[in-house]
C-alpha cells in the first residue's frame, strides 16, 4: 500500500512540476493550428463563393419599411425588425413604385452532370430570387456576371441560377448525415454586403424541425454569425467541404445572436439536382394527415411518448389508404429507420421518388405490423349556427348538431360530427386550439353524430377527466386530448 502512495505523488509531483511557460507554448501552439486551418478552409472554399446582388421593383412603403424583393416574410424572419438600408429609387420611377436592391450570396457546385464548359450553376436561397428582374453575381477576383434563375424550390428554399461562363472551381459536398452536434462549421458569406467575410463556430443542433420558416424543414443550428447577406452562402466543415447552406437566423435586432439555421446539403442537392434536369421538384405523397405525440396523447393511445408520430386523418383513394393505414396507427420506422418526429417524415416521404414501394412499420392496437406502400406523386395544386345547441360547461365549448346546410359549409356529411360554435376564453377547449367552426367527430375513438351524444360521450368521461377527440378544421383532421 505504501508503494502504491509514493507512485501517485511522484506522479503528481512531477506534474505541477511542469514549467508553466511550457503549458502556455503549448496552448498557443494549438490555437496557432488551428488559426491556420480556418485559413486554409478560406483559401480553398472563398474562390467558389459569390456575392449576389438582386434588383426588382416593388409597391411603394412608408418611411418606417425597408422595400425588399424578398417579400415581409423573409424580411421579418432574416432581416427582423430593423435594416440598414436606403432604398433605392431612381428618378423618373413610376408613382408608387421603388427599385429595391436585395443582397445575398452563393456558391458553385457541381451538379450530377459535373462541371460545363459554358455553364456555372450555383446554389443559393430561394426566398434571395424569388422576385429577381436582374441577377448579378461577383466572385472573389473581381469578375462579374449577369445570372439567371435555372429553378426555384418555394417549399425547401432552395434555387439555382446559372451563368453563361464556365470554369470555376466548385466546392466539394459533404454528407450532412454524418455531421455531429459541437463539430466546427464555417460560415463563408457576404453578410451586410461585406464581401466574402468568414466567420466560426460549431453544429449547435441538428435536424430542427417546426421553425416555421420552410415547408418542409430539417435545419442543421450553429452558433457560427451569420448575418443579413449570408442568406445562400455556403455552412462549410473543417475539411473545406459543404454540410450546410445558411438560410436564416434568429434575431431580435437584426443581427446575429449566435442562432443561425442552415438547410443541410443533403436536401438542398437532390432539390438542385431536380431543378436543373427537370425545372421542378417532383415529390412523394402519401396521403395522411400526422401529428405529434403529445404525452396526453400518449397516455390516451397507450403508447410511449416521443415513439413515432400519429395518423390523424387517411385520404380516400391515396397510397395510404391502399396499403392498409388507418387513423389511429402509429407510424414508428420508415424504410427500416426510426422515424423522429412529423418534420424528419415529411421529408423522408417527399425525397422518396413516386412509385418506389417502401415499407412502414406501423403499432395498431399496441402492436407492431409491417405494411407496404407505393409512394404516389404529390399534385401541385392541392358558420352559421342553426339547430339546438347543446353545451358542454365542462371543457367550455358550445356545439351543435350538423344540418344539411352545415354539412355543405364544412365538408362533412350529414349525421357525422357536431359542429364547435362557441368556445369559452381560458377554457380547456381553448387552451387545445379549438375554436369556433372544429368540427367534432369522435370522442374516445367513437363516432358521434349530434350534440346529444357528444354530451353523453364528455359525461361518460368525467370519472377519468380525459377526453380523446378527433376533430376537424380547414379540411385537416387531428387527434385532440383534453384533460381537466
Amino acid at each position: 500500500m505504501k508503494k502504491i502512495i509514493s507512485v501517485l505523488l511522484l506522479s503528481f509531483t512531477w506534474l505541477i512540476a511542469v514549467p508553466s511557460s511550457a503549458l502556455v507554448d503549448g496552448g498557443v501552439e494549438s490555437l496557432r493550428q488551428t488559426g491556420k486551418a480556418f485559413a486554409e478552409v478560406s483559401r480553398a472554399v472563398s474562390p467558389s463563393v459569390v456575392f449576389i446582388q438582386v434588383e426588382a421593383s416593388t409597391p411603394a412603403v412608408t418611411s418606417q419599411q425597408f422595400p425588399t424583393p424578398f417579400g415581409d416574410d423573409f424580411f421579418r424572419r432574416f432581416f427582423g425588425d430593423q435594416f440598414p438600408g436606403i432604398p433605392n429609387t431612381p428618378p423618373g420611377a413610376p408613382q408608387g413604385e421603388h427599385r429595391a436592391i436585395g443582397q445575398g450570396s452563393g456558391f458553385v457546385f457541381k451538379s450530377r452532370d459535373g462541371l460545363l464548359k459554358d455553364k456555372t450553376y450555383i446554389l443559393t436561397n430561394n426566398h434571395v430570387v424569388e422576385h429577381a428582374e436582374k441577377i448579378k453575381v461577383k466572385f472573389q477576383d473581381g469578375r462579374e456576371f449577369d445570372a439567371k434563375v435555372t429553378g426555384r424550390d418555394p417549399l425547401t428554399d432552395v434555387a439555382v441560377i446559372e451563368i453563361n461562363e464556365g470554369g470555376f472551381p466548385a466546392i466539394p459536398l459533404a454528407d450532412s448525415s454524418k455531421l455531429e452536434v459541437g463539430e466546427w462549421v464555417i460560415a463563408i458569406g457576404n453578410p451586410f454586403g461585406l464581401s466574402h467575410t468568414l466567420t466560426v463556430g460549431v453544429v449547435s443542433a441538428k435536424g430542427r424541425t417546426g421553425i416555421g420558416l420552410n415547408d418542409y424543414e430539417d435545419f442543421i443550428q450553429t452558433d457560427a454569425a451569420i448575418n443579413p447577406g449570408n442568406s445562400g452562402g455556403p455552412l462549410v466543415n473543417i475539411d473545406g467541404k459543404v454540410v450546410g447552406m445558411n438560410t436564416a437566423i434568429f434575431s431580435r435586432s437584426g443581427g446575429s445572436m449566435g442562432i443561425g439555421f442552415a438547410i443541410p446539403v443533403n436536401l438542398a442537392r437532390v432539390i438542385a439536382n431536380q431543378l436543373i434536369e427537370h425545372g421542378e421538384v417532383t415529390r412523394g405523397f402519401l396521403g395522411i394527415m400526422i401529428q405529434e405525440i403529445t404525452p396526453d396523447l400518449a397516455e390516451s393511445f397507450d403508447i410511449e411518448i416521443g415513439k413515432g408520430i400519429l395518423i390523424s386523418q387517411v385520404s380516400e383513394d391515396s397510397p395510404a389508404k391502399k396499403a392498409g393505414l388507418r387513423q389511429g396507427d402509429v407510424i414508428i420506422a420508415y424504410d427500416g429507420k426510426p422515424v423522429k418526429n412529423v418534420g424528419d417524415f415529411r421529408n423522408k416521404v417527399s425525397l422518396t421518388p413516386p412509385g418506389t414501394r417502401k415499407e412502414i412499420t406501423i403499432l395498431r392496437d399496441g402492436k407492431e405490423k409491417k405494411l407496404t406502400v407505393e409512394i404516389g406523386k404529390l399534385d401541385k395544386d392541392k358558420l352559421t349556427a342553426q339547430g339546438d345547441a347543446l353545451n358542454a360547461e365542462e371543457i367550455g365549448l358550445a356545439v351543435q348538431t350538423i344540418t344539411p346546410e352545415i354539412a355543405d359549409q364544412f365538408g362533412v356529411e350529414t349525421g357525422q360530427g357536431v359542429v364547435v360554435t362557441d368556445v369559452k376564453p381560458g377554457s380547456i377547449a381553448a387552451l387545445a386550439g379549438i375554436t369556433p367552426g372544429t368540427v367534432i367527430l369522435q370522442v374516445n375513438r367513437k363516432e358521434i353524430s349530434s350534440a346529444t351524444e357528444f354530451r353523453k360521450a364528455i359525461k361518460a368521461s368525467m370519472a377519468k377527466k380525459r377526453a380523446l377527440l378527433l376533430i376537424r378544421k380547414d379540411g385537416a383532421q387531428r387527434f385532440v386530448a383534453l384533460n381537466w
